[in-house]
């Protein structure tokens, strides 16, 4: 086999055998190989069709105008704790530039300054609430669109969620930097014992990035207004976390590298520099995003080529299929089917058996229902009595659904192609009208 084959047939596998291959085709560790290496890819493809660096800058110039009311309320939370130096401490290590760093403090004193005296009071209160809900909102409004969620949290959840989610992060940072700080006077104190010192040193390098993977964890399984899976959030988020606290780290030497940069800038160099590290920190983030919902979702994605382009008789005979399931479980009496399950019964693609049910929701064929008012998952039933549901009371409702309202003549001119075609039709909805799906 020459070199060109070999590369055809990798192809073929990564492009349709690899989304082909279901939980019974191999065995349980190859499947979830072969699940990572599809999460993998899948991610990578939706992180490109959601061109996600567009979210990612707008989320960057919201973050911009809100950094410092954000700061301010942060520092404001701190200093009410008594730990506002620890905090300053931790913004101070996360950049080598004190002078811009300086600049930062002075913007975050004056604005508590004027936020606690006069008329500004109110103002400064408003505003700095509306800075924080604007960013949480952003925020939110990007990974719902991510995991294609329509709904958005009520204002008063979304108040009351994101004012706790700006308590607990002071709170977060201030026991990480008295963590850092604990470990490392332990670390000093046990300088001659070298077993325990460099374990103790391990534990310093590497607590960065397992509380930012924790965070991240956090951002990810509680900002989506969706049931998001733990480990569909724990393990994108420590991947997340890990590679958003390396490219902190390397922003750090860039800005060391740069020094003449901010000598000609001064402290306006925080600004180009600020967008390029919230730019890049926001592409990653969400790009942990996308591997979240891939992963949680990922069997949406098996038979993808073949979803998208099945044929109309086969997309009718699946309609068939999932009506006649939905009827024997009403006439039996049974717990109404979920998506998963007709996916399951009827060994049809989860995004199909998806596709399937709005058309026929839509069509007023079914209905769905949850059956908690907490759940997000539907069952479905009936929406027509099953003793009047056919074969071809089915066919024709689908056919007829939508709009025909056109200026397209087909009493006169287009007649001939009118009658053919409705004849046609109308021939196969009589043969198959007295056949109910229930008996199928």
């Amino acid at each position: 086999m020459d070199m060109r084959e070999k590369i055809r047939q990798l192809i073929h596998f990564f492009t349709r055998s690899l989304w082909r291959v279901t939980e019974d085709d191999v065995s349980r560790s190859r499947y979830k190989s072969y699940n990572l290496l599809k999460i993998t890819i899948q991610t990578v493809k939706c992180f490109i069709k959601d061109r996600v660096w567009i979210r990612a800058a707008a989320l960057s110039y919201t973050t911009l105008f809100s950094i410092i009311p954000i700061l301010a309320l942060l520092f404001a939370i701190a200093k009410g704790f008594g730990f506002s130096n620890l905090m300053e401490r931790f913004l101070r290590d996360g950049t080598v530039a004190n002078g811009t760093i300086d600049t930062v403090m002075n913007f975050i004193d004056n604005y508590l300054a004027y936020a606690k005296s006069g008329v500004f009071i109110g103002v400064g209160v408003i505003m700095l609430l509306w800075a924080i809900i604007n960013l949480a909102d952003s925020i939110e409004s990007n990974m719902n669109a991510i995991w294609d969620v329509k709904k958005q949290r009520s204002y008063f959840r979304k108040l009351t969620d994101y004012m706790a989610l700006f308590i607990i992060f002071p709170i977060t940072i201030i026991m990480y930097a008295g963590v850092s700080i604990f470990m490392t006077t332990i670390y000093q104190q046990l300088a001659d014992h070298y077993l325990i010192s460099s374990f103790v040193h391990i534990c310093i390098k590497l607590a960065p990035y397992i509380i930012s993977g924790l965070v991240m964890t956090g951002l990810f399984l509680f900002i989506p207004n969706t049931k998001v899976r733990f480990k569909n959030a724990f393990i994108p988020g420590m991947i997340t976390g890990i590679i958003f606290q390396a490219f902190l780290y390397i922003y750090i030497q860039i800005q060391m590298s740069v020094s003449s940069y901010n000598a000609i800038y001064g402290s306006f160099a925080i600004i180009p520099m600020f967008m390029l590290w919230a730019d890049i920190s926001w592409c990653i983030i969400l790009f942990g995003v996308e591997m979240s919902y891939v992963s949680q979702n990922i069997e949406q994605y098996n038979f993808g080529e073949e979803v998208d382009n099945v044929s109309r008789r086969y997309h009718d005979f699946l309609c068939v299929v999932v009506m006649s399931l939905i009827c024997k479980r009403f006439e039996e009496g049974e717990l109404p089917y979920t998506a998963s399950e007709l996916s399951d019964a009827g060994e049809i693609p989860i995004r199909l058996t998806n596709r399937l049910l709005d058309e026929l929701e839509v069509a007023g064929l079914i209905y769905g229902f949850s059956s908690d008012a907490k759940s997000e998952i539907e069952h479905f039933l009936p929406a027509i009595a099953i003793s009047q549901l056919s074969v071809g009371r089915l066919l024709s409702t689908l056919e007829s659904h939508g709009c025909e309202d056109f200026k397209i003549d087909h009493t006169k001119e287009f007649s001939n192609q009118w009658n053919a075609f409705i004849g046609h039709k109308e021939e196969m909805y009589t043969k198959t009208n007295e056949i109910l799906l229930k008996d199928l």
